[in-house]
């Protein structure tokens, strides 16, 4: 192309457009326009720069955020960008610090606007911590010590005993068991915003910290939910890290827990002095009574302890100082504050003023009892009572439930018959029993005792040792110790209800074709008499061995009644009567009466059965007898009434009777036990005025002896025996009792019957005057042991040996005996002969009991010398140790 046609060159800066086209580009292209210009201008080619595009271009460059540098562009405009954005980057920080547009020390200085956004931000942090640790706190279980509980046994009038089994002297009761009034008295002395707080009382911290300042009286600064709080759920450490726990604590409980809740729980939990943690211990402490029985004065001075009982307990507490808390000056503060208390109640509109008016006398709490130990006799009693109660729940209550405490056991136990009892038995201890000057006679010596009440079966009393933290066996439980004559009552019993076999019918017939026994019948009183079967056949052991019975002092009776054999504690009648009843009948009796079959009853298949060798236990004995008093009603004894648990009843006792006897039998038991003590060898229990029955019991080698009697309203056992004191030895042995107490020999007629007449005075002492029935007569006048009869009788014969098996006797029919010559006074006149030997003294006992073995090789119920067994040889059979029962009506036996 020629060159005249050639467009003219543009200008360097591109003319209008080009700075244009520059405008419109992003901002962050702007390097793009000098590299197109680069590419469109030849002059580029050359390495020369462009420059901007005139004024307008460099305004809209600046506009853009200027300064920013250019390639290729002008250093004199470069320049101008960078400081034209200076001068417009000074707008506000959001934290300006430090200052911007200040010097110097002012620089430094936070101005009032960062000071107020620090301290609400700070305020946010803090709350927005707070709810969050709120949301997540979990109030801690209460602690067992704040919930640890004893159990509360109380005597038969509902007095307390003794609180034991816990670590705290505490009895929970349940929120509906607070007397309104209590609830209300708390509430004005303590947190009168209790019902609408949410726990915590701003408020009332306040008013607490003003009325402290002008020395007026108080509230409680905390809240009863914080005290709650800090009592059952929190350590008592005065730290700042526990504080906040109960602040935290205690608002959640404010609003999880409800207020009937906390008020129970707070009033359990509370401190009352007196060592009476929660308010039914204070209520027992201070006025001996159930906290459902307060009234608002008692209330509103229980309430004046939650302030310190140290300094509001009446009865001073000079431990902590003798002059700030001596009981004028605790007198004084617990009348002011209950007063003030009574006063806020009315302006609370809780209590009336006409009913304020009423209290005008400050109920002045009993004196503090001495504290109650489980030693001397209270051990025993709260043994008996709580193995009963373990025995006899319904609930199924354990030994380890039991433990945990909280339980309310009251008990059949009278105090004073308990007391008289003890003092009975230590009379006897002080007077006559010396371990120093009688070291191998005095030492080891015990008694045993249980008084029952004869319409109830409750245990009144018992006697287990001379302290329950010295001698742990309690000796009115079973000890092993045999009763000796005292078991013949049931014998007698026996041969009347289901009466005597008649060996002329064979062995079928003759079991189920019975005469019942008379107690006029006659029967073999001789020493070492031999004992039949009641078919005629003599005794024999699995031996071969035969059996001689012998009595007391080896003393021969000849024919005698069974009456009077009863009253001289004859042994051959009532082995050889037992023998003709069977003496599975006579075991039968026994448990009818009251006694258990367990290991302390002996083998029942030995004549010595009859005279003994059994253990039951004082309160087993004293029920049994209880049967004869009440005319054949028999109820088991107990000594457990009720029992609570958290305020519920949770066992109730519930009297059962049984017919154990006829009454007619009942009642001729009686009377021949009358006799006993009458004209026998019970004389020294006798109760002027009174009717009394009773029986004495010794056994063989002298080891034990008992006397077991009643009144128609209480029966009483009291035992003695020797036994060494290692309870940890399981084969502890019963030791001799001659010459202790400085007496020959022991017998139920000295030392057992004289306690009981001492206990027994003072226990009825008071009491109507009540009298046995009358005996109707009943049964047949039967002879039997080679007795004599008047009239011929025919000669028994020979009959099978007996059965094993034991048909039903149909209840045998009262028959009165028909008058015979025995009848009369003439030599056979058994009944005259009674009478005029009726204060005989000349020794009687019971020898012949066994062990129940039945190899013949030693029979532990026989006399201490050994018995004869009676074979043509005239060989014994070793040491046979007998029950040697009451020596005549003198004190002391001989």
């Amino acid at each position: 192309m020629s060159e005249h046609r050639r467009k003219a060159p543009q200008p360097q800066g591109g003319g209008r457009a080009a700075a244009r086209r520059a405008a419109q580009q992003p901002a962050g292209r702007r390097t793009d326009a000098p590299r197109r210009a680069t590419q469109e201008s030849p002059s580029a080619a050359h390495g020369e720069e462009s420059s901007y595009g005139g004024r307008a271009e460099a305004r809209r460059a600046a506009q853009r955020g200027g300064g920013g540098r250019r390639r290729g562009g002008d250093d004199s405009g470069g320049h101008e960008g960078r400081g034209r954005s200076r001068a417009d980057s000074g707008k506000k920080r959001f934290i300006d610090y430090p200052r911007a547009g200040k010097y110097g020390f002012r620089r430094w200085v936070p101005s009032w606007k960062l000071v107020s956004g620090l301290c609400l931000g700070f305020l946010g942090l803090m709350m927005g911590a707070a709810g969050l640790a709120y949301a997540l706190v979990v109030p801690p279980e209460v602690n067992k010590l704040a919930t640890a509980q004893n159990n509360v046994y109380y005597w038969a009038d509902d007095t307390q005993m003794v609180a034991t089994g816990g670590s705290v002297n505490r009895q929970e009761i349940e929120y509906a068991q607070i007397p309104p009034a209590m609830r209300n008295a708390v509430i004005s002395a303590e947190n009168k915003s209790f019902e609408t707080d949410r726990g915590i009382d701003p408020m009332g911290i306040a008013r607490a910290f003003w009325n402290m300042a002008k020395g007026g009286e108080t509230q409680g600064g905390s809240t009863i939910t914080q005290q709650y709080v800090k009592n059952s759920m929190l350590s008592q450490d005065q730290t700042l890290s526990r504080k906040f726990k109960e602040l935290f604590i205690t608002l959640k409980v404010g609003e999880t827990v409800s207020k009937q809740k906390v008020m129970e729980g707070y009033l359990n939990v509370s401190y009352y002095g007196r060592g009476a943690s929660g308010l039914q211990a204070a209520a027992r402490a201070y006025y001996n009574k159930d906290a459902t029985d307060l009234d608002a004065s008692e209330c509103a001075f229980l309430a004046t302890l939650l302030k310190g009982a140290s300094y509001y307990d009446p009865a001073g507490a000079p431990e902590v100082d003798s002059v700030k808390a001596s009981a004028e000056a605790n007198t004084e503060r617990a009348k002011a504050r209950w007063s003030w208390i009574l006063d806020e109640e009315v302006k609370d509109g809780t209590l009336s003023a006409a009913k304020r008016a009423t209290f005008d006398t400050f109920p002045m709490p009993m004196q503090p009892k001495k504290d109650a130990k489980l030693g001397g006799q209270t051990g025993y009693l709260v043994d008996l009572a709580t193995k009963y109660f373990l025995a006899h729940n319904e609930e199924g209550v354990t030994e380890k439930e039991l433990a945990r405490g909280g339980y309310e056991i009251h008990t059949t136990f009278e105090k004073k018959k308990v007391e008289s009892l003890e003092k009975s038995v230590n009379k006897i201890y002080k007077a006559k029993i010396d371990p120093e000057k009688r070291p191998d006679k005095d030492t080891h010596v015990q008694f045993g005792g249980a008084s029952v009440d004869t319409k109830t079966g409750a245990i009144v009393a018992t006697y287990g040792g001379q302290d329950a933290t010295q001698h742990y066996t309690n000796n009115a439980d079973a000890t092993g110790a045999q009763v000796g004559s005292t078991f013949k009552p049931f014998v007698l019993a026996a041969a009347m209800q289901y009466g005597r076999r008649n060996p002329e019918l064979g062995t079928d017939q003759g079991e189920s074709e019975r005469t019942p026994v008379s107690p006029k019948s006659i029967y073999n009183g001789d020493n070492k008499l031999k004992i039949n079967n009641y078919d005629g056949t003599v005794w024999q052991n699995d031996d071969g061995k035969e059996w001689l019975q012998t009595n007391d002092g080896d003393h021969s009776y000849g024919d005698i009644s069974l009456r009077y054999a009863m009253q001289q504690s004859a042994n051959s009648p009532y082995v050889q009567l037992g023998m003709d009843v069977g003496t599975d009948k006579v075991k039968q009796a026994a448990l009818a009466a009251g006694l258990r079959d367990d290991k302390y009853m002996a083998n029942s298949k030995v004549p010595s059965f009859s005279i003994g060798t059994s253990s039951p236990s004082a309160i087993r004995m004293a029920g049994s007898y209880a049967t004869f008093a009440t005319s054949g009603k028999q109820r088991e004894p107990f000594s457990v009434t009720e029992v609570k648990h958290d305020g519920a009843v949770i066992y109730q006792h519930d009297t059962v009777t049984k017919s154990a006897f006829p009454s007619v039998v009942a009642d001729n038991v009686t009377d021949v036990l009358k006799n006993v003590v009458e004209h026998g060898t019970g004389t020294p229990a006798q109760l002027p005025g009174r009717d009394v029955a009773g029986k004495t019991g010794t056994t063989d080698g002298n080891k034990s002896a008992w006397f077991v009697g009643y009144t128609p309203q209480l029966s009483t056992a009291v035992s003695m025996f020797r036994m060494d004191d290692d309870e940890k030895n399981k084969d502890r042995k019963f030791l001799e009792m001659y010459g202790t107490g400085d007496e020959e020999s022991i017998h139920g007629a000295s030392f057992p019957a004289r306690i009981w007449h001492d206990y027994m005075a003072e226990a009825v002492k008071g009491s109507k005057v009540v009298n046995f029935p009358k005996p109707e007569p009943y049964g047949d006048t039967v002879f039997g042991g080679g007795a004599v009869s008047p009239s011929p009788t025919p000669s028994p014969k020979p009959s099978p040996s007996e059965s094993s098996e034991t048909p039903t006797t149909p209840p045998p029919t009262p028959s009165s005996p028909t008058p015979t010559p025995s009848e009369t006074c003439q030599p056979l006149d058994w009944e005259c002969r009674n009478d005029q030997n009726g204060g005989a003294t000349d020794g009687n006992g019971n020898g012949g009991t066994t062990d129940g073995s039945t190899d013949g090789g030693t029979d532990a119920g026989t006399t201490d010398g050994g018995t004869d067994t009676g074979t043509s040889e005239g060989t014994t059979d070793g040491t046979n140790e007998g029950n040697n029962n009451g020596r005549g009506g003198i004190f002391g036996g001989g």
